[in-house]
Formats: C-alpha cells, sequence, structure tokens
C-alpha cells in the first residue's frame, strides 16, 4: 500500500512546491463562488449565492433557480436554472434591487419564467468568480457569462435550429424594454426593488447582440406582443431570435447604470468596447489574481488553501460600488438617498453591525485607498440624507441595531487613513448620539433613555434593548478615540470616557452575565441566559456578555477577574446547547446553527460571539485561544457548498477566517491593535498597499501544532499577545513556532495583554 501511495505524495509535494514558487499563480483556481449556497430558510450553510463579478462591482450576474422577487436566488439543490440575472442582492433577507435577467430559450417560444426554465447538472457547470458556463439541457444551449465592474458578456452556444430565443425579463413593480432592430439591440430599466429607494429609482439596461434579430416581440405579464418594440408596464420584458447552426455562437455585450440610459451605454461602451469574451474573462481573472495575490499562503492542505481563497472572495464582494464614471470620466453617482445625480463616491449593500467587526477592518489594513473613499461615501451619504447609513442597500434599511459606523470612522481615521472630511462625519457621530433616525436602525433608538439612564431600558417597549446599550457604549468609546484625535473640547472627550462604560449598568452580580434592565433600576424578571431575542438581538445573554470589545478588562474585574472570566469564557463551550425561542415564537435559522455544531453555546454562524475566542489573552491563558480558533477553522468552515457555519453576511464571517488564518484578529476596531491567535499555514506573505510585504513564518505548523510557543517579529522576541497596525504596514518578518503542547508560560502577564478602556 506504501508503494502505491507514494506517486500521489510525490504529486502532492510537487503541486505544494508549485503553489510556493509559482511568481503567476491563478488564484482564482482555488476559489469556489458555491461556497455556503448549499443553504435554506430554516438552515444556512452560508445563504451565498455565486457572484460573477469583479471585487467591489457594481453590478453581480447569477443563475437564478428561484422564482422572481425571490431572495433565494440560487440554491445549491435546485435542479433548474429560470435566467441569469443581474443582481445587487446583499442578503437574501435583504433581497435585490434593480435586476432583470437574460435567458436562452430553443423550440417552443417560452418566455414566463416558469415556463422557460430548464434543468441543469452541477456536473456540466463551471463557477469561477470571473467566469460562470452552464449547459442548458431543455434547451441544449451552452451559456458563459463574463463579468466587469458595471457590464458583462455573454457567449450563448446554440444548436441548429430555426427557433433561438433569448428572452428579456425586466421584472415586476414597474418596468420599460425596447427593441432596436437596425442596431441589434434591446434598452430598458427596472425598478423592482426591495425598500430603501427614492421614488425616481430606476436601472436602466442595454444589450447589443452580435447576430441580427429576425424575430422581435415584446411581453406583459403573459402576454405576448409579436412585432411590438415597446413596452412599458408593471412587468416586462422583450424577445429576440434567430435561426442558428449547430455550434453557432452569439454574443451579448450588457452593460447598466443607476443614473440614465446614456450612462448605461458609456458604461458598456468604456468597459467593453471591441474586447472579446476571452478578454473580459481574463480582465477579471486578472482583477481577481491582483487582489487574491495579495495574500499568499502556502504550506496548508488543499481544503485549507480553498476555504481561504474562497473566503477571501467573499470578503472582497461587499459594500458595493455604487458609483459610476460621466463622459468627462469623474467619479458621480445616483444618490440613493435624494434621487440626485451627486459629484463623489459612494458604497452600499453593506450591514455595519455584521461588518464593523473584521470585514471592514480588513480594508483599513489590506486597502486604505478603498477605505478613503468608502469613507467619503459615508460622507455623502450623511451630506443627502442627514444620517449616516448601518445598513443601506441601496439607501437606508431598518435592518439590525446599533451605531456601528462609529466604529468604522473612529477605525479609518485612527489608524491614519485620510483623503476625506473626518469632521463632517464627526458631526455626523454626534448626531447619531442625540437622534433616532428615518428608520430604527439608523441613528441610535432609544437614545434619550441610553444618554439619561447609561442604558436602554428593557420594560420601554423598545426590543433588543440590552444589545443595543452595549452597542452603543463600545461606538462611545470609538467616539472617544476620535474626539481625542481630533482634538475636540475636553468636556466632550470626557462625555465619551464616561459612556463607554455604561455596559457596566447591565451586568448582574448575581449571574456575572449581561441583563436586561428596567427603568425603575431593577432587571428584568424573570431572566434566562439561554433566551434568544427579547433584550438582544439574535444571540442571547451569553452570546452579548462578552460585547465590551473596548474594556475586556474591565469586564473581567466584573467578573471577579481574569481566573473567574476565563472560566466563564470556558462555560461556552461546554455548557450544552440549550436554547429558549419563545421571543420568535420558533427556531430561528441561528438558533438551530447553534445546537447542531457541537461546540456548546458558541454560536459562531452569528456576528455577535465572533471575537469571544480571542478574549483568554486578556486573561493569561492565551493557549485557550490559539485551541478554540483553531477548532472553529478546523470544523465549521469548508471550500463547499455547505461551507459556512450560518450566514456568511456581506464578507464578516469570510474575513474572520482570512485574518484568524493570518493568525490575529481586530477584537477592537478602533484601536491599533491586532490579538494573535494560531496561524493556519507554514507561510503567508502580505503585500500592503504602500509595497511592503509582511512574511509569517510558521514552519513546523500542522494539525496538531496548533499552540503558540514563541513569537518573533523582524528577529527579536515578541511576548505580547497582540500586533500593531502600524508595525505590520512597515514589513517584515513575523515568525511563530508552533507546538503540539501548550506553552503556559508565555503572554501569560499583564504586560503582554492587548489595550483595555480600564487598564490590563
Amino acid at each position: 500500500m506504501q508503494t502505491l501511495l507514494r506517486p500521489f505524495v510525490l504529486a502532492f509535494l510537487v503541486a505544494q512546491t508549485a503553489f510556493a514558487q509559482s511568481p503567476n499563480l491563478d488564484y482564482t483556481q482555488y476559489v469556489n463562488p458555491l461556497m455556503g449556497t448549499d443553504s435554506r430558510h430554516e438552515l444556512s450553510a452560508g445563504n451565498t449565492y455565486p457572484a460573477i463579478a469583479t471585487p467591489w462591482g457594481m453590478n453581480f450576474w447569477c443563475p437564478q433557480t428561484g422564482k422572481n422577487g425571490d431572495g433565494w436566488m440560487y440554491m445549491y439543490t435546485a435542479n433548474k436554472i429560470r435566467g441569469f440575472k443581474q443582481t445587487h442582492q446583499p442578503s437574501p433577507w435583504i433581497n435585490d434591487y434593480g435586476m432583470f435577467s437574460i435567458m436562452p430559450v430553443t423550440g417552443k417560444l417560452k418566455f414566463t419564467e416558469d415556463e422557460r426554465q430548464s434543468w441543469f447538472s452541477h456536473k456540466a457547470e463551471v463557477v469561477k468568480p470571473h467566469y460562470y458556463s452552464v449547459y442548458l439541457a431543455d434547451h441544449d444551449t451552452q451559456v458563459e457569462i463574463a463579468p466587469t465592474e458595471r457590464a458583462a458578456q455573454f457567449r450563448l452556444t446554440f444548436p441548429k435550429t430555426d427557433s433561438a430565443f433569448v428572452v428579456i425579463d425586466a421584472f415586476a413593480k414597474g418596468s420599460y424594454i425596447k427593441i432596436i432592430p437596425e442596431q441589434q439591440k434591446i434598452i430598458g430599466y427596472s425598478t423592482q426593488n426591495s425598500g430603501g429607494v427614492p421614488l425616481n429609482f430606476r436601472n436602466y439596461f442595454e444589450l447589443h447582440f452580435d447576430k441580427p434579430f429576425t424575430y422581435n416581440a415584446t411581453w406583459s405579464g403573459k402576454k405576448l406582443s409579436k412585432g411590438n418594440l415597446e413596452q412599458k408596464d408593471e412587468h416586462v420584458g422583450a424577445v429576440i431570435g434567430f435561426k442558428t447552426k449547430k455550434g453557432e455562437v452569439v454574443h451579448i455585450k450588457v452593460a447598466s447604470s443607476f443614473i440614465s440610459a446614456e450612462q448605461a451605454a458609456l458604461n458598456l461602451s468604456r468597459e467593453l468596447g471591441n474586447d472579446s469574451f476571452t478578454a473580459t474573462m481574463q480582465k477579471g481573472q486578472k482583477a481577481w489574481n491582483q487582489e487574491l495575490g495579495r495574500l499568499a499562503v502556502e504550506g496548508g492542505t488543499d481544503a485549507q488553501l480553498r476555504t481561504f481563497y474562497s473566503c477571501l472572495y467573499r470578503a472582497l464582494l461587499f459594500p458595493r460600488k455604487f458609483y459610476e464614471y460621466d463622459a468627462q470620466n469623474k467619479v458621480v453617482h445616483y444618490s440613493p438617498y435624494n434621487g440626485q445625480v451627486l459629484p463623489g463616491y459612494m458604497f452600499t449593500d453593506n450591514g455595519f453591525w455584521d461588518t464593523f467587526r473584521s470585514a471592514i477592518p480588513f480594508f483599513t489594513l489590506m486597502y486604505p485607498t478603498l477605505n478613503s473613499q468608502i469613507m467619503e461615501g459615508l460622507v455623502n451619504a450623511y451630506k443627502e440624507s442627514g444620517f449616516l447609513p448601518e445598513w443601506a442597500s441601496p439607501g437606508h434599511r431598518d435592518c439590525m441595531i446599533g451605531s456601528n459606523s462609529a466604529s468604522l470612522i473612529a477605525d479609518s481615521y485612527i489608524k491614519g487613513i485620510r483623503g476625506y472630511d473626518i469632521n463632517t462625519l464627526y458631526e455626523a457621530i454626534l448626531k447619531n448620539t442625540e437622534n433616532a433616525g428615518p428608520v430604527n436602525s439608523v441613528g441610535r433608538f432609544g437614545h434619550e433613555y441610553y444618554n439619561e439612564l447609561g442604558y436602554v431600558p428593557y420594560d420601554v417597549k423598545i426590543n433588543e434593548n440590552a444589545a443595543r446599550t452595549l452597542e452603543y457604549a463600545y461606538a462611545d468609546f470609538c467616539i472617544w478615540e476620535l474626539a481625542k484625535a481630533l482634538k475636540r473640547p475636553e468636556s466632550e472627550i470626557a462625555l465619551f470616557a464616561k459612556r463607554n462604560q455604561n455596559y457596566r449598568n447591565l451586568f448582574d452580580p448575581e449571574t456575572k452575565l449581561m441583563r436586561g434592565k428596567n427603568k425603575a433600576g431593577d432587571f428584568q424578571k424573570p431572566f434566562n441566559p439561554f433566551k434568544w431575542g427579547d433584550a438582544f438581538t439574535e444571540g442571547n445573554s451569553w452570546h452579548y456578555t462578552w460585547s465590551v470589545f473596548h474594556d475586556i478588562n474591565g469586564l473581567s474585574n466584573l467578573m471577579g477577574g481574569k481566573a473567574a472570566f476565563a472560566q466563564k469564557l470556558d462555560s461556552v463551550f461546554v455548557l450544552p446547547p440549550v436554547y429558549d425561542e419563545s421571543y420568535y415564537g420558533f427556531v430561528i435559522h441561528e438558533i438551530r446553527e447553534m445546537q447542531i455544531m457541537n461546540m456548546g453555546q458558541y454560536a459562531h454562524g452569528n456576528q455577535p460571539i465572533q471575537h469571544m475566542p480571542y478574549l483568554y489573552n486578556y486573561a493569561g491563558q492565551p493557549w485557550k485561544s490559539q485551541y478554540w480558533i483553531r477548532q472553529i477553522m478546523d470544523k465549521l468552515y469548508q471550500p463547499t457548498p455547505d461551507g459556512y457555519c450560518g450566514d456568511e453576511d456581506n464578507g464578516q464571517t469570510s474575513a474572520w477566517y482570512v485574518f484568524s488564518a493570518l493568525g490575529f484578529y481586530p477584537v477592537c476596531p478602533g484601536t491599533t491593535q491586532y490579538v494573535i491567535g494560531s496561524p493556519l499555514f507554514k507561510r503567508m506573505t502580505m503585500t500592503f498597499e504602500n509595497g511592503k510585504k509582511l512574511t509569517i513564518n510558521a514552519p513546523n505548523n500542522g494539525a496538531q501544532q496548533v499552540y503558540v510557543d514563541q513569537v518573533t517579529l523582524n528577529g527579536k522576541p515578541h511576548n505580547l499577545n497582540y500586533l500593531e497596525h502600524h508595525t505590520l504596514q512597515q514589513g517584515g518578518t513575523l515568525d511563530f513556532k508552533m507546538s503540539a503542547q501548550p506553552n503556559q508560560t508565555r503572554g501569560t502577564q499583564a504586560s503582554s495583554f492587548p489595550y483595555s478602556f480600564s487598564g490590563k
């Protein structure tokens, strides 16, 4: 048996060597855009869809298996495709906007979404970030897609038939379509959305074909009008047709704009021009390799490599570029807040409740120019709507809680990123502290109670009050940091120094957990720490108690000191996965995902607790962080359709893996520290935007060698449990000596602990 295995082992080693040495490695080969697509309402394995796109692209493309308007547009278990949709969907729960679809049909003309759908197989499907291909069995047609930021090319390979058609679906809620046969062109717009748009919202599209039309029709609802070239109604579309030879290829160039039909044409011309399908595909591949290659990892298993780059791909999709380039090549955007076309950057499709934790901090580390543009977009959003966005898609959406824009802004400025109007952003942050916005997720819902009492009460009909209090207190820490940096008045600095300690008001000394508190000052009764929702957001007290990102030492002292704090952390993993779902009336998918993962009360499938495994570093037991971080990476992530353990959420759950694989994590955005965990690979090379490189070596790493025995930074012993942002960006070498046994002497002294507001 050993003799038979040797060639395979040799091949594996050769492949690993090639991976390490190839200067032009195609990183896209390690990305699986289907990771997380085997999901359903009651159990999320990611709730993702295969986004065929460029990094942060304005438009994505996706094969559509679900009905029009269904947030689950692509489900891995489906077996029929209804069309190929231009999508802007950030989450199935938020749903889509400005969408339209393209679908080839052969034989008898079928144009409604139910009739035109075709059987397909994953065995005849190729899915890459920059390229998609599938065989539509019912129509004997191959479909290929190659995207740009605002455009795409389709390549349709038809059979021999006199009845080859292409159906354009402009979706419902008001749409327009026009066929221009002499130009082999179709134009139109879609207005379908799920909220958060001005009244004049439209996504204008334009399609160019390289083959003359021999059939033209438009349709409205289920009524087809042959020969009619123009329709405007609740739900319209178009059909064009032609005769094809066996294997004949028809090309479509398509682009869109949120600004105007003229801008859609400009986007098409600028991004596609005279490029062939292959050229567009290669440009997309180059764009992805440029970004993926900024993190070059070596020495892992094939599954680890694929998981890493699949997660990195997800982390680079959102927020979406919601800006375009006008005829003078100046950056402009349609405002999803006031409906005007205005100069400057705009980004959207992001929920900061999720992404403030590590997804956006990843950009502060690796993409400071992009981060600066995102900050400018926040300035514009504030000027155009009067409030900072907290969940935008494309404008303000009433989803989730908190005031987490403060975290993004402070993290950017504290880490030295400039090029935007920080004073306007600070004004916007201050406004948040005194006002509720147009929807409950914007501003601070319950601010009047929080500012007066130091918490949002449980009994004043404000849901998720304890979670709001904890998140507002952390936001106040971020404001305090920013106020100091901006040299604001001492009284203002002192106010937020005081308010960031409001988390203490909810700490229950009896249970040593966070607990809702009534207006009169008494704790809520009865109290079940396993109850999801109610005083908390998509979690229970065991999950939210740790949401004191900025003052872990203060929380530790409340619990009785470092040993008691570490024991409380231990409890999360050893308690049974019991739950109380009564607040919701049914078992939400986040509860089920915690229950089945066999990690006790640890609920990695949702964001509030994702930083918690790193907190042993503040308690003098860093080896426990190292153990649990590797357990989570190894058990809860796979490069497969069921590869996540809950909602992926705009790159956050993916960014957790990317950071953790590198060996450190931003527990408290708004500070310059990253807390050390357990690096996954033997060698990692980070190329920063300034051109400098940081090489992270862990040569004796392995499945059993999960513990950090020693760390050296640029040849000097590094006994701290954290790394500094500015030090990392100067490049150099970070060496980890890994071990199969925990080192229970390293990082155990208070001098090694990461920052806490209350000291170490």
